[in-house]
């Protein structure tokens, strides 16, 4: 069989539209302002003192510019906005090339919101610690330093500089979790060397196809630019490969079964404001790459690819669900249910359909507003009993019903109860899967039914029943609920978990663009694999014809051989009975 040389249509390349510039360079400030001061407040001992204030200081201030830049956005327009190109490293193709579109501003303001809300859940978390006095910051620093390679990886145009990121947010992430842990010293640094190795895993995979792609661009000073890329020719096998080096980076970010086994164990030992951060925000870069590098750079390959990812997708959102289910750690019970969320979110991303593009981006969003309230709310339980064990809670609902309360909502928005975050994206994911693949929609449906007994039995087990005597060797009524600044932190949360739950439209428009250009890549992909099939089928045919006319001139020179050697046999025939008629006469 031949191999095809695919080239992109015109379609991928005019769906990304040229970059538009900012008044300035918001992105640039963006990523800045909290590196530098994260940065300087690690390395300089004062500064760590009042590093908390300083950090809160610092993402307040990014907060209101976020909002700001995103305020001078066109949410209506398609392609990159707010667009900086300046060279970087000119020599191997790497730009320092920012950008966002919708999403990657929704996503950055996501960030934004989530961060000075983190900082204040995690202020008295360090109490106790030895170096409590002159390193009370040093948390605090290193959430503003993962804030910016946050911000830098959503706004990305380079290829080159969306993978820098990507592999350096590990640095901040491995000490939040290695040295910032709530378990054991022993424990931390397992579950922050487990996530690291699957990181790197994914990370190195990733490189090898960016070495593919500066080989196939053939290189230049911005080699590496996404609207460069998009529509670049290459042979369909080499898309594929290096389309899989890609998706196996995003798919353990995601995370999806089966790389998923890092999140329950880096959940279990970190603290709620990291795993809030972790799963709310950096884990959707898993979801962001496949939309905003793998459909515009290997559409072919993504539309190629894209039954085995439903298949993981769906298989993502039962095993997630019923892992859930048998949980005794709140924690691990909190993340396996985000494993069956990102499922949603992959199934609607490749199933090919508009509506469940639109719910797998809102998806993003609500998700990360429901799931960071989960595993606060869930943190402010477990500094009550120091213990993280569902069963230990049984009777909680009486003794600290704020905490149970907020506890089930965020839990309700997280299962898509109508009027909350995660029902809109649900709905959509689930009527745009059936529209284009009704066996997969039946299958998830059932996800959304294992949703209620992972939420509500473990709600049963957690605050129901008698009132506890004591709670961590406290009376249980001495043991308070809520206080005013952990009501700060969830009091939001909440409140945006309402609003995108009834006044979704906005949301809703401002992804549409995204939606319309990530779909018109998938259907160029999906033409293209079904050319590529046509070619292969009539190339087949033409094969099978010309070994039909093969075998018939062979049968024809095989008759005219038996022929040849019927009538060579006859003449021996009639010699040896002339030899023997002379012999005869002769004797």
């Amino acid at each position: 069989m031949q191999t095809l040389t695919i080239t992109a249509t015109t379609t991928a390349a005019s769906a990304l539209a040229s970059p538009v510039e900012g008044n300035l360079p918001w992105l640039s400030i963006l990523i800045g302002l909290p590196a530098l001061v994260g940065i300087l407040t690690l390395a300089l001992a004062p500064l760590r003192v009042i590093g908390r204030w300083i950090a809160l200081s610092a993402a307040g201030v990014e907060l209101v510019l976020a909002i700001i830049a995103a305020t001078t956005m066109n949410w209506n327009g398609n392609g990159a906005q707010l667009a900086e190109t300046y060279p970087w490293i000119p020599r191997i193709g790497i730009s320092w090339a920012l950008g966002v579109t919708q999403l990657g501003m929704v996503m950055i303001l996501l960030a934004a919101a989530l961060v000075p809300l983190v900082l204040v859940a995690a202020w008295n978390e360090d109490n106790g610690r030895r170096d409590v006095g002159r390193n009370s910051g040093t948390y605090a620093a290193l959430i503003l330093v993962l804030e910016a390679f946050m911000v830098m990886i959503f706004a990305a145009r380079d290829v080159a500089v969306f993978y820098i990121a990507f592999e350096a947010m590990l640095i901040p992430l491995y000490f939040m979790v290695g040295r910032y842990g709530q378990s054991t010293s022993a424990e931390n640094h397992r579950a922050a060397i487990k996530f690291l190795l699957y990181s790197l895993f994914g990370g190195l995979v990733m490189l090898g196809g960016l070495i593919g792609i500066y080989v196939v661009s053939g290189g230049g000073e911005t080699a590496f630019l996404v609207e460069n890329l998009a529509g670049l020719e290459m042979a369909s096998n080499v898309e594929l490969a290096i389309f899989v080096t890609f998706f196996i980076a995003f798919a353990i970010k995601a995370p999806m079964v089966p790389v998923h086994t890092w999140l329950p164990d880096t959940a279990a030992v970190a603290r709620p404001g990291t795993s809030a951060l972790l799963v709310g925000v950096l884990d959707k870069i898993g979801t962001y790459g496949m939309l905003a590098l793998c459909l515009p750079l290997f559409p072919h390959a993504s539309a190629q690819a894209a039954p085995v990812i439903i298949t993981f997708a769906l298989i993502s959102i039962i095993w997630g669900g019923l892992a859930a289910i048998g949980q005794r750690d709140v924690m691990r019970l909190v993340s396996f249910t985000s494993v069956s969320h990102f499922g949603f979110m992959v199934l609607g991303i490749y199933v090919g359909s508009h509506l469940a593009l639109v719910g797998a981006m809102f998806y993003m969003v609500a998700h990360g507003v429901s799931i960071a309230a989960m595993f606060l709310i869930s943190g402010f339980l477990a500094e009550r009993g120091n213990s993280r064990t569902i069963a230990d809670y049984q009777g909680m609902q009486r003794v600290t019903p704020l905490i149970a309360g907020t506890w089930l909502v965020a839990g309700l928005a997280s299962v898509a109860l109508p009027g909350l975050s995660g029902f809109v994206p649900e709905y959509l994911v689930l009527v745009g899967t059936w529209s284009a693949l009704p066996a997969a929609a039946l299958v998830a449906v059932l996800g959304v039914v294992i949703a209620a007994c992972y939420l509500l039995l473990p709600y049963k087990r957690m605050f129901t029943g008698p009132v506890p005597k004591a709670v961590n060797g406290r009376a249980s009524e001495k043991v308070a609920d809520l206080n005013w600044r952990e009501k700060t932190v969830v009091a939001p949360l909440l409140l945006a978990s309402a609003v995108l739950g009834i006044w979704s439209a906005p949301l809703v428009n401002a992804l549409n663009p995204v939606a319309e250009t990530a779909l018109a890549q998938l259907n160029e992909g999906q033409a293209a694999v079904a050319a590529q099939a046509t070619e292969d089928t009539n190339a087949l045919a033409q094969l099978a014809e010309g070994q039909t006319a093969a075998a018939t001139v062979d049968a024809n020179v095989l008759a005219q051989l038996a022929e040849g050697q019927t009538a060579a046999a006859t003449v021996d025939a009639n010699v040896l009975a002339a030899d023997t008629t002379f012999e005869g006469s002769t004797k």
